[in-house]
């Protein structure tokens, strides 16, 4: 990319930094139920854990590069990492006060206090105490800090109090650190409490710093502060091209929790010599420390109690059953016709039905499957086994790089060859990220394909919470491109013929994109409406977004919704200004991807299991599935549109008001996911509204 163009094109990690912070504001937002926004909050921090343990890590591993290898970068790592480091920072402290000044008090208004070990009466004081000798005594491990001598291995993400003390003796300084056992024990402990209105709770970190003097007779407790040590999580295989990769994943994983610390955080009241200390028993940098509140691991929040207070949770939705493909013959429903899946909206019993039904069968021989993460408990899994033990030919390609599924997925790959299915491991040098899965039904003598296509994984819960779209067809121009990729899966040979109706990772799907999109300029240029609806997790690609900027100028009108990484910048005058993007944040997880393209008002319309990045387009075996079953169409462009006048949910992408709520002058509030509920709910009682066309322009 040249360097006149890189003020138009954010760094992937500054616009994720964004995407986290749209979370954030969930937590902010009093509309919301109190629990739900400390559920945000256990969000905000378990993506940013993440990101800590893969992106930051991967910076400051390019810092140890040559000056060669670094001149060749587009962004200097110091400079992104600085800039990572002040959004941070910024975040933290403004989460740390919605945690102290919001949620506290409120829980207490609503009958729930949170204590720390000052606040206890006496009967809590004694609770605590015998819990602490009867529970945590043998998980604290304490040592005391010897600078250049004892310089303790911190287990990753594991809470630790570090602890400021004089000896009695000699009224000598001393720091040590005790282990808080988060990892073994809840977090939050229910205490007993005289008065009935209320519930009482503490953290373990506090019932540790009330017994700490315990641990260490001989020494005055001066003051203590929370820490925690997060590693280096990325996996480095260096040639995958040779060897057994499965072998060097499985080292790999051995090493992911003894890696190189990629951030030390601590409570910001801690003192300057104190920190001066722990940087230098940890070995630590400038760009390794991160200051937050007095409590860390705020993603053990998913956990918090919740005592019965169903007014402080969302109205349930729960997943509307589909029928037609829950009844007797799923088959005889889709040789009727296409159907559109959309979770957690739908049930995704239809999806286990479809491999439950395949496995007992008769008359089914085949059954493929990609498993990128799946469930520990997986009812499709189990599906496999079952059509095994009944005499079926069963494959699955079980893609072991999928970050921290990758010891799930090899648990699950021997499972499955144990019972005695064909299991195909990950290609070297590339991520097979596709959603889908054949079985193949011997029906009036001949052989039938039946297929599901997704945006998401074969996942029982994630399900539950991320919003995905899929299709199950018999449609042979799908069924016979999707049979001939599972082969190529299987076999590694190059398929005979090209791909004319799906769009297939290295196989020509970035260059039929471009076309789709060079396609919209050129009926702008001749005087034609031209349109391109993109929803997407993320938009990163340079020669993507080069492309998008080039219809922009062309006057081609571009709507996004992109949930996040975002490096593209809309509404800059003369060269993104036709360009309009929301990213919507609520209870569910936007994952589905779906694009249109105007086509002089055809509509080609696809879903996709690809995000537009490098990784994704370049580097992996992805699918961009046409969807031709006209109601299905309409189904979509009617989701589209239900999302575009999304009005309390959706934040703009733009490089002037980034995240900023959307506002519009209707007076009528729509939060889309709201509405595609009820929406789907009418649909499934075949008694659809009709919804107003959105204008083009």
């Amino acid at each position: 990319m040249k360097e006149e163009e890189l003020d138009n094109y954010i760094h992937r990690d500054l616009t994720w930094l964004d995407f986290n912070y749209r979370v954030l504001q969930e937590a902010k937002d009093k509309s919301l139920p109190l629990l739900e926004r400390v559920k945000f909050m256990a969000i905000y921090s378990s993506n940013l854990d993440e990101f800590f343990r893969v992106r930051v890590a991967n910076h400051r591993n390019i810092m140890r590069a040559s000056k060669k290898t670094k001149k060749e970068l587009e962004f200097a790592p110091e400079n992104i990492l600085k800039e990572i480091l002040k959004k941070v920072n910024r975040q933290q402290e403004e989460i740390s006060n919605i945690f102290e000044t919001q949620f506290i008090p409120e829980l207490e208004q609503n009958g729930i206090r949170v204590l720390r070990r000052l606040d206890l009466n006496e009967e809590q004081k004694v609770f605590v105490e015998e819990y602490f000798n009867q529970y945590l005594l043998p998980f604290v491990q304490p040592v005391l800090l010897v600078e250049d001598k004892i310089k303790p291995f911190l287990n990753n993400a594991s809470l630790y109090l570090a602890i400021h003390l004089r000896d009695k003796a000699n009224d000598k300084v001393n720091y040590a650190i005790v282990k808080i056992p988060s990892d073994q024990l809840d977090r939050f402990i229910i205490l007993p409490s005289s008065e009935e209105q209320f519930h009482d709770l503490i953290l373990l970190d506090d019932i540790v710093r009330h017994c700490v003097k315990w641990i260490f007779p001989g020494f005055d407790i001066i003051d203590t502060y929370s820490i925690k040590l997060t590693r280096d999580a990325e996996l480095y295989i260096d040639d995958e091209y040779s060897g057994d990769l499965i072998a060097k994943i499985k080292h790999s994983l051995n090493k992911r929790q003894v890696g190189p610390a990629s951030r030390l955080v601590y409570d910001r009241e801690m003192d300057k010599p104190f920190l001066k200390y722990l940087i230098k028993v940890f070995d630590l940098g400038e760009f390794d420390l991160l200051p937050e509140g007095r409590y860390h691991n705020n993603f053990d929040f998913f956990k918090f109690p919740d005592f019965g207070n169903k007014h402080l949770t969302n109205i349930a939705f729960p997943p509307l059953p589909y029928a037609e493909l829950e009844g007797n013959d799923i088959f005889e429903a889709i040789t009727a016709n296409d159907h559109l899946l959309h979770v957690p909206y739908q049930s995704y019993e239809a999806v286990v039905n479809f491999f439950e039904q395949a496995a007992k069968d008769p008359n089914v021989t085949h059954i493929k499957i990609v498993q990128y993460r799946v469930a520990k408990i997986s009812r499709i899994m189990n599906a496999l086994l079952e059509a095994i033990r009944l005499g079926k030919h069963v494959s699955a390609f079980i893609e072991v790089k999928a970050r921290f599924d990758e010891e799930a997925n090899l648990k699950w790959g021997e499972t499955l060859e144990n019972a005695g299915v064909n299991v195909y491991y990950s290609i070297p040098g590339i991520k097979v990220h596709a959603k889908m899965a054949i079985v193949r039904r011997i029906e009036d003598s001949k052989p039938n394909i039946y297929a599901y296509m997704s945006t998401g994984n074969f996942h029982e819960d994630t399900a539950k919470i991320y919003s995905d779209v899929g299709i199950f067809t018999k449609d042979p121009r799908i069924t016979n491109e999707v049979t001939r990729l599972f082969s190529f899966l299987e076999t590694q040979k190059k398929p005979s013929h090209d791909f004319e109706h799906l769009l297939v990772g290295k196989f020509g799907m970035k260059e039929k994109l471009i076309q789709l999109i060079r396609n919209e300029v050129k009926n702008a240029k001749n005087g034609h409406e031209a349109l391109i609806f993109l929803k997407l997790n993320s938009l990163q690609d340079p020669m993507m977004i080069d492309e998008l900027y080039k219809a922009s100028s062309a006057g081609v009108k571009i709507k996004l919704i992109i949930r996040g990484i975002c490096s593209l910048q809309p509404g800059i005058p003369g060269l993104s200004e036709n360009i309009e993007a929301i990213s919507i944040v609520d209870r569910f997880l936007e994952h589905a991807r779906i694009l249109i393209f105007f086509n002089k008002g055809k509509r080609d319309i696809y879903i996709s299991s690809a995000d537009w990045m490098v990784r994704n387009l370049d580097h992996r075996i992805e699918t961009v599935v046409p969807i031709y079953d006209e109601k299905i169409r309409e189904t979509l462009l009617d989701l589209v549109r239900i999302q575009l006048s999304d009005n309390v949910k959706a934040r703009l992408i733009h490089y002037e008001k980034n995240n900023n709520y959307k506002s519009d002058n209707d007076d009528l509030a729509i939060r889309s996911q709201t509405e595609t509920y009820y929406y789907m709910k009418r649909l499934n009682e075949s008694k659809v509204e009709e919804i107003p066309e959105i204008e083009e322009d």
